[in-house]
C-alpha cells in the first residue's frame, strides 16, 4: 500500500504527543493529553479523507500508517 508522507507525518506527531505523557501528572498531564487528543484527531480525519478519496479501507490505511511509524522496517546497507 502506498502511504502518503502527510499521513506518516501526522501519525508521528500524534505518537510523539502520546509518548510525551510519560512522567507527567496534574495540569501538565491534562495539557499534554489534550495535545495528544488533538493530534490523534487530525490524523484520524486525514486517514478517513484519504481512504474515501482512494476507495481504500479506512482501517487498512490506518493500520498501514501505524505499522510504518511504530514498527519501521530496518534499513539495509546497499553493497
Amino acid at each position: 500500500m502506498d502511504i502518503p508522507d502527510d499521513l506518516i507525518t501526522l501519525e508521528r506527531a500524534a505518537e510523539q504527543a502520546r509518548t510525551a505523557l510519560a512522567g507527567l501528572d496534574g495540569a501538565a498531564y491534562t495539557a499534554q493529553w489534550e495535545r495528544w487528543r488533538d493530534a490523534a484527531g487530525v490524523f484520524q480525519a486525514a486517514v478517513t479523507a484519504h481512504a474515501e478519496a482512494t476507495g481504500q479501507s479506512r482501517v487498512e490505511v490506518e493500520m498501514a500508517v501505524k505499522k510504518t511509524v511504530r514498527w519501521p522496517e530496518p534499513e539495509t546497507a546497499e553493497a
